[in-house]
């Protein structure tokens, strides 16, 4: 008889695995990240007390279905102190953004918002849109929900205060008036039709618009056209008179223009079925300069206090904040939330759930809009469904694409070859997957390539 080798006892995992770790933590702030059997990371998580915030999970019930099958994956964990919670709440996000884990909520689309910057590195100031950091010398109003509504705007702006757009290259080689200037959208600076003072009253009236002085403004053009008109300056009058008319275009195209509220944010959040939207109203010198909305990653099975919180912190990583943010929903960490916002503006920024009078309607507007957002993407989403369905049909697929990959190359005589690559999936285009490739070996030919 022989005797069998005593068996490796097997490797914890789960609760178990928790647990060891727990015993080996202290009550610092700080970060961890648990991982799967194959070094992938399930969930980042942050916590003021680490040992408190681990333990948690040591529990053998009380868990959601989602933490419950996090925690039944998890094989290993790392953990990483830190001085305070806020820095631990700042390394969480990044974090979350680099790795990408499946169990947390991720804001998917962390694209920039335009601004309208009036440029100050020039005697004639520049009027234009603008991206990124504030980092230029100039007034920066915004952000704005979309560039269309940028470009909407600057239009109109051209035509009450008629400052230039062109670039200071363009505008140092002008010996005469572009076509701007002839269908009275430029006063045409760069030929000096206007004077620099009356230049200036333009900018100043600009920018007090944008600052939601409007009323001063329309006052001061409709008394500039009845002297004109008394002057028997017909010409100018009907001039002035357009520019009122273009102004009060602007003010009408803005809908939402509450008189309560100068500065904020309204950011609704709506739930279904394990989808979420959420729709953030931009509200700037007492007017709306639009919407947009985002699908973020809901990490199967989050609740909206923690979907909400997740947005917050990653949605105003790289953009300033505004002094108040308006919340359809409360969230657990709001004190914590607040002074990572504070920090990052350089002011107080104010966190609030109303409940009643004009902004309590500002956030149901945005929750409506959000709960209408959300289920035109479900019905768009089964339709897709249904496609990828009849696709693998067609192909005799074991199950719907996942994933399509479409690609087109081209090359100039042979030289110069690129390719350029799109992807589709169960929720339509997915544009962070486009890439484009330069060719450098295969032949500069499209069947080669």
């Amino acid at each position: 008889m022989t005797d069998t080798p005593p068996q490796a006892p097997d490797p914890l995992s789960g609760h178990a695995l928790i647990a060891d770790y727990v015993r080996r933590l202290d009550g610092s702030p700080g970060v961890y990240r648990m991982l799967d059997a194959e070094a992938r990371v399930l969930y980042v998580g942050k916590a003021r007390n680490l040992k408190a915030r681990v333990s948690n999970y040591a529990r053998p019930s009380g868990h959601s279905a989602r933490i419950a099958r996090m925690i039944s994956e998890t094989r290993s964990m790392m953990f990483l102190t830190t001085r305070t919670e806020t820095e631990a709440l700042l390394l969480e996000q990044n974090l979350i953004k680099q790795l990408k884990p499946i169990y947390n909520v991720l804001l998917r689309d962390d694209k920039s918002f335009p601004n309208i910057l009036i440029a100050k590195n020039h005697a004639y100031p520049q009027i234009r849109k603008h991206r990124g950091k504030r980092s230029e010398k100039g007034s920066y109003f915004g952000p704005f929900a979309s560039g269309s509504a940028v470009n909407r705007t600057l239009n109109q702006l051209q035509k009450v205060f008629l400052l230039r757009s062109c670039t200071d290259s363009v505008f140092q080689n002008r010996s005469r008036p572009c076509l701007l200037y002839q269908i009275k959208r430029c006063a045409a600076p760069c030929t000096n039709l206007v004077t620099p003072e009356a230049y200036a009253d333009l900018v100043s009236d600009a920018e007090r618009f944008l600052s939601g002085k409007t009323t001063h403004i329309q006052a001061d053009l409709a008394q500039q056209m009845q002297d004109a008109s008394d002057a028997m300056e017909f010409e100018r009058a009907a001039a002035l008179r357009d520019r009122i008319r273009a102004l009060t275009a602007v003010q009408q195209s803005q809908g939402i223009n509450p008189k309560g509220v100068d500065e904020a944010d309204v950011v609704a959040l709506y739930l279904e079925k394990g989808q979420a939207c959420v729709q953030v109203f931009f509200i700037r010198a007492h007017q709306s300069w639009g919407n947009s909305d985002f699908y973020p990653r809901t990490g199967s099975g989050a609740d909206e206090a923690e979907i909400l919180e997740a947005f917050l912190a990653q949605f105003y990583d790289g953009k300033p904040p505004p002094r108040q943010i308006l919340l359809s929903h409360p969230i657990e960490n709001a004190d914590l939330i607040h002074e990572l916002l504070s920090a990052r503006a350089g002011r107080n920024v104010d966190l609030r759930v109303p409940q009643r009078g004009e902004k309590a309607e500002l956030v149901e507007n945005a929750l409506r809009n959000a709960r209408e957002s959300l289920g035109r993407r479900m019905s768009e989403s089964a339709a897709q469904s249904r496609l990828l369905a009849g696709l693998a049909e067609a192909f005799g697929l074991d199950e719907p694409p996942a994933r399509i990959e479409i690609y087109d190359n081209s090359h100039i005589q042979g030289a110069h070859a690129v390719g350029a690559m799109v992807v589709a999936g169960a929720d339509g285009w997915m544009k962070n997957q486009y890439r484009k490739f330069t060719i450098k070996t295969a032949p500069g030919d499209d069947f080669g390539m």
